[in-house]
């Protein structure tokens, strides 16, 4: 992940605002950095939106494809996920070197999103053990300046509730067999329903205490992150430990603590901007919240 250098000063600096709840940039430790969200900016897709968190810049397109169910559940559908490093978003990621931080991002993506509890994968079936909507999730990172998870998986869920799949109509053709027809209409689609898709929350612990949306400078003062998606109830999903220090348990239950709390604020605000954009129609402009 890209990485920047900090000098001994201004790790204390650093250490020392966070310790009293004033961080370098005027925020508290549970604040995020001012976002932006467009969706259905990408025309070639079924579903698309663009994230801005502070200077972090993520894109994400949708496209559904019919596929065949997985034979362990005959009844779902399913999503597959791919990041892609722009070389253009930190030196760093320049010939091969986004691939590896992509393939972690994938896999986080997909522990997280893919089950039943985050997206209602039923309703994705076409038919039990022979067809089924499969969606494929391609994250562009065209600017990189922390919090990734966080801007990830916003992107995600405005993309998913911008996705329109078009409703399909199944008859029997002359030999019996199941003749598949999707519906050219715009508006005869299908829409996911989205409440229950979680947001993951990363914290970072900086000295004795822990700050959400950390800056790069923030990130390079840290010893270890705990990642947690959480829904609209403030329901934990999935949690994942990274860096190379160590989190003792009182830490990881305060973490957790504050991951549920802003997790589930986060929610509320995010929702009521997407329904009040798809309400503007083609007139919609780029709206922040959070700022």
């Amino acid at each position: 992940m890209a990485a920047v250098q900090v000098s001994e000063a201004e790790k204390v600096y650093i250490l020392h605002g966070i310790r009293d709840d004033l961080r370098v940039d005027g925020r508290g430790c549970e604040d995020y950095r001012h976002m932006e969200i467009e969706t259905d900016v990408v025309s070639n897709t079924d579903g698309s939106a663009k994230v801005t968190l502070g200077h972090t810049a993520v894109l994400v397109g949708i496209k559904a494809e019919i596929g065949k169910p997985r034979p362990m559940v005959p009844d779902e559908g399913y999503l597959e996920f791919f990041v892609d490093c722009s070389a253009n978003a930190t030196p760093e990621f320049e010939g091969r070197g986004g691939e590896e931080l992509g393939t972690e991002l994938s896999n986080t993506l997909y522990k997280v999103f893919n089950n039943k509890h985050s997206v209602d994968l039923k309703s994705l079936c076409i038919s039990t053990g022979e067809h089924c909507w499969v969606l494929y999730v391609d994250v562009l990172l065209l600017q990189c300046d922390g919090n990734l998870y966080d801007a990830i998986s916003v992107a995600i869920k405005a993309a998913l509730f911008n996705t329109k799949i078009p409703r399909v109509h199944i008859s029997a053709d002359d030999e019996g067999g199941k003749e598949i027809e999707l519906s050219d209409d715009p508006y005869d689609c299908m829409r996911l329903n989205v409440e229950n898709v979680p947001c993951i929350v990363t914290l970072c612990k900086v000295g004795h205490r822990h700050v959400v949306d950390a800056t790069l400078q923030e990130k390079a003062c840290s010893v270890a992150s705990l990642i947690i998606s959480v829904t609209h109830k403030g329901t934990v999903t999935c949690t994942r430990k990274v860096g190379g220090g160590s989190l003792d348990p009182e830490s990881i239950f305060e973490m957790t603590e504050a991951g549920k709390r802003v997790g589930k604020a986060l929610h509320a605000p995010l929702m009521k901007l997407l329904q009040q954009e798809e309400s503007l129609g083609k007139k919609h402009q780029k709206v922040g919240f959070l700022g």
